[in-house]
């Protein structure tokens, strides 16, 4: 019997990238591919690109020369690049980098076994089509084996916001959302081989619109709905858009014991003239009063948020808006980014924020978010959470989870007390670090 192949993938950015990761190692293990963690005795490599950031593409041009050596040691390696990088710059990659065999758009992953046979007979491959076939069907029929505790699983792909910084709808496409009942069946499977935590994922995931047996469903409906399967503990959803966050989600969160109290609703900014420059379609106002009314549903929630500075003609006075915002909502946990040209987008024509300046104003709202995150989590201490346990900590005896709150939790003895991966238990927080917290078993 022969040796399997060796897969190597590198994933870049967001969650859904992990997730499409998990699928094009699914559909490659059909063609007698195992996963390996090191390039060097890989048989073929794939980076799994992101374009959100600035200069993305170039960041993949030199990750790919370090690879040209390799190449030179095993002619037979392949190489292939995919994600949102792939899908942007197309043919234009195995020109710039001829060590390059394939590349795939988000959109094909369900066709990457036969790209890989056609490198095999010598031919460059690429297919950075939007086809009308739903590619997750295609790659259903994958292996049974066990699953970590908890699971990412994509219901929607693509956005129609069009905001003024954003790759996405040019490189996922428009907004598209699964049929409920492949959503339902793969949660079941999921499920089936051991997972009890489900994050749904979606570029702007609250704008789900499923065809189901009598007609289109919210995310709402296919929460409620996923509350339903026995086994299933926890549920969460991610990347949210304040424009559709409808009455029966926020409902959702007061009401469905599955769904997690943890929210994440990128605001981006503080200031309604940024705002509108964005293309946001909301303003500081609403969006306060959309936390409001979630906080009125489920008091407790934790809530997440993503914010740009520098953005083409912030003032002072804008960025002051934003630290105002944060004050008010108190977040519990925030991504923030200094702002950084994406080709292609409008906002990249516009007069740019002196880089200087903006990293100022970067390092005072990451003071200011992080003194946020630390109060919630010092709140945290003397209360009871409940914990899904992950995996083995550092320290004998140790586990490793995360709270209802998406913290994680260090739990000292929890494996001497017969804790296992994939538990649920109570736990009392004893301590707040830098980062996580520690608690004990109650």
């Amino acid at each position: 019997m022969s040796e399997p192949k060796k897969l190597f993938i590198k994933t870049y950015g967001c969650q859904m990238n992990v997730y499409d990761s998990e699928r094009m190692a699914e559909a490659m293990g059909g063609s007698g591919y195992v996963e390996t963690d090191s390039a060097d005795d890989a048989d073929m490599i794939l980076l799994n690109t992101c374009h959100i950031r600035e200069k993305a593409a170039e960041k993949v041009y030199s990750e790919l020369g370090r690879f040209r050596a390799l190449k030179d040691e095993k002619p037979d390696l392949k190489i292939g690049v995919a994600g949102c990088v792939a899908q942007a710059e197309g043919e234009e990659i195995m020109r710039r980098q001829p060590l390059v065999d394939l590349v795939v758009g988000p959109q094909s992953y369900h066709r990457l076994p036969e790209m890989e046979a056609k490198a095999r007979q010598g031919e460059k491959a690429l297919d950075i089509d939007f086809p009308e076939e739903d590619k997750f069907e295609k790659l259903k029929n994958r292996p049974k084996a066990r699953r970590a505790p908890a699971a990412f699983l994509t219901v929607q792909e693509g956005c129609d916001k069009f905001c003024a910084f954003c790759v996405v709808p040019y490189t996922r496409g428009a907004e598209v959302s699964r049929p409920v009942e492949r959503v339902l069946g793969e949660a079941r499977d999921l499920v089936e081989r051991g997972v009890r935590e489900i994050t749904l994922l979606g570029q702007n995931v609250n704008a789900y619109h499923g065809h189901g047996p009598d007609g289109a469903w919210s995310l709402a409906r296919l929460i409620w709905a996923l509350n339903d399967i026995d086994g299933l503990e926890r549920i969460r959803f991610t990347t949210s858009h304040p424009n559709d966050m409808d009455d029966d989600l926020i409902a959702a969160h007061g009401e469905c014991k599955k769904l997690m109290p943890y929210l994440h609703l990128p605001v981006q900014s503080g200031s309604d003239r940024i705002l509108k420059r964005m293309n946001r379609s909301h303003t500081a106002e609403s969006y306060l009063k959309l936390i409001e009314r979630i906080r009125a549903a489920r008091p407790d929630i934790l809530i997440s948020g993503d914010f740009i500075v520098g953005f083409p003609e912030e003032t002072e006075e804008d960025f002051q808006a934003t630290m105002d915002l944060i004050r008010a909502v108190e977040y519990g946990q925030a991504f923030s980014f200094k702002y950084s040209t994406r080709p292609g987008t409008p906002a990249a024509e516009r007069a740019q924020v002196d880089d200087a300046e903006a990293s100022d104003r970067l390092q005072r709202l990451q003071a200011l978010i992080t003194e946020q995150q630390r109060a919630v989590q010092d709140s945290m201490v003397g209360r009871e959470v409940s914990v899904l346990f992950e995996k083995p900590g550092r320290l004998p005896g140790q586990m490793v989870g995360k709270s209802d709150y998406l913290h994680a939790v260090h739990v000292a003895g929890a494996a001497e007390a017969g804790v296992k991966v994939g538990d649920i238990a109570r736990v009392r927080i004893v301590e707040s670090g830098a980062n996580s917290l520690a608690g004990t078993l109650v």
